[in-house]
């Protein structure tokens, strides 16, 4: 029997790295909002009572990225300075200028013949999913995820008192033949403030946070470590400078699968970074979902101003009930993996991406987001039922 351990972590909306996110997507949000066929590559960085917003955009709408900026932080739940920063006097500066005509014009009117719309940048982007949860996710970032926003939830509602908004989970999940079977280990990094003790804070998290979402998965060996430090008082972006897109991982499949480094907060959907990860998602959920395999990786690469991706490949790791290369034709033959195609697919020119920018991207039960369909399934699964009947 051959057991392994996979750990992934997730980080609450207060932590400094996914305040960025939020800022520069709630930008590119109010942007589509105005103007879909708004651009934008929009980068922050935040640190105790300030913020600095950076990039580049091409719009017809208005930007007040102050504005912007102090509301997100507000929604956030930075009020009190005690935590690293406040909404009402955090110093916010600018540096957005218009995205480079030669970047721009790429995009817009392609290369080649057919003078389709080009990728927005070059690069590898790759999507996974498995059967492991009913979202299709492995279970480690799924768990690790339902913490953090359980750490919200009873943050915001006050089911427990004194908790700043910066917090942090990690899970270790044994695995026993390739599927999960138990928590081996559960960590939870959660600020708060000065006059509750540290005792108080881990019971609390114990009773009402950890074992409401992990009690399925938890036995006697099962190790609990809540702030393993003993304390948990400074933190937000006093306790650690943030920056956008320092939580990819986060953001996508908590470590399993590969990443092709491209970040996605603060990207419109012309970046193939963040758009055609979105899509690759979308593939290997539908081909899991029409259960051509239990597990399957697809990758997609493209160079800038093409239209065409420059490579397509689908691994399941083994378990692909039909020939792999059978899995790539229908790929090919149902999905358009051109930029434009991508766009149209999963109808991406919209204001949806804020929410996106903590939790995760993928796994999530809402009809914005729009990659999480299993609308090609039946499609994908004649494929299988024909390989039956030809048996």
């Amino acid at each position: 029997m051959k057991k392994y351990v996979i750990t992934s972590e997730s980080v609450t909306e207060g932590h400094p790295d996914k305040i960025c996110d939020q800022i520069c997507d709630a930008i590119l949000d109010n942007l589509i909002a105005q103007d879909p066929d708004s651009r934008a590559g929009v980068e922050c960085m935040i640190t105790t009572g300030s913020v600095f917003i950076t990039g580049e955009i091409k719009t017809r709408g208005f930007l007040d990225a102050i504005k912007i900026t102090r509301n997100c932080l507000k929604e956030i739940g930075y009020t009190d300075v005690r935590f690293g920063i406040s909404y009402k006097d955090a110093g916010v500066w600018t540096g957005i200028k218009e995205q480079s005509p030669d970047i721009s014009q790429g995009i817009t009117e392609g290369m080649g013949e057919d003078k389709e719309q080009g990728a927005g940048d070059q690069g590898m982007m790759y999507g996974y999913a498995c059967n492991e949860t009913e979202e299709l996710m492995p279970l480690p970032i799924m768990l690790a995820h339902k913490l953090t926003k359980r750490l919200s939830v009873v943050r915001k509602t006050n089911i427990i008192r004194g908790l700043g908004p910066d917090g942090k989970s990690q899970v270790s999940v044994e695995y026993e033949n390739g599927k999960p079977h138990r928590l081996t280990a559960v960590v939870i990094a959660q600020q708060h403030i000065e006059d509750i003790s540290e005792e108080t804070i881990k019971r609390e998290i114990l009773e009402k946070v950890v074992s409401p979402i992990c009690k399925e998965y938890m036995n006697e060996q099962t190790k609990i470590h809540i702030n393993p430090t003993g304390r948990f008082v400074i933190g937000g972006p006093e306790g650690d400078a943030g920056l956008t897109g320092r939580k990819i991982i986060v953001d996508t499949y908590g470590g399993i699968g590969r990443h092709g480094g491209g970040a996605f907060s603060g990207k419109d959907s012309s970046k193939v970074d963040r758009s055609a990860a979105y899509m690759a998602r979308y593939v290997a959920k539908n081909i899991v979902a029409a259960g051509l395999a239990d597990k399957c990786e697809v990758a997609l690469s493209y160079a800038i101003g093409v239209s065409k991706p420059t490579s397509i490949r689908v691994d399941c790791f083994g378990t692909n009930k039909i020939p792999e290369e059978k899995i790539s034709e229908l790929v090919y033959k149902n999905f358009n993996l051109t930029p434009r195609g991508v766009i149209e697919s999963l109808n991406l020119k919209r204001p949806i991406y804020k929410k996106t920018a903590a939790y995760g991207h993928f796994g999530r039960n809402d009809p914005d987001f729009t990659w999480e369909k299993t609308d090609k399934a039946n499609i994908l699964r004649e494929a299988l039922t024909a390989s039956h009947s030809y048996k």
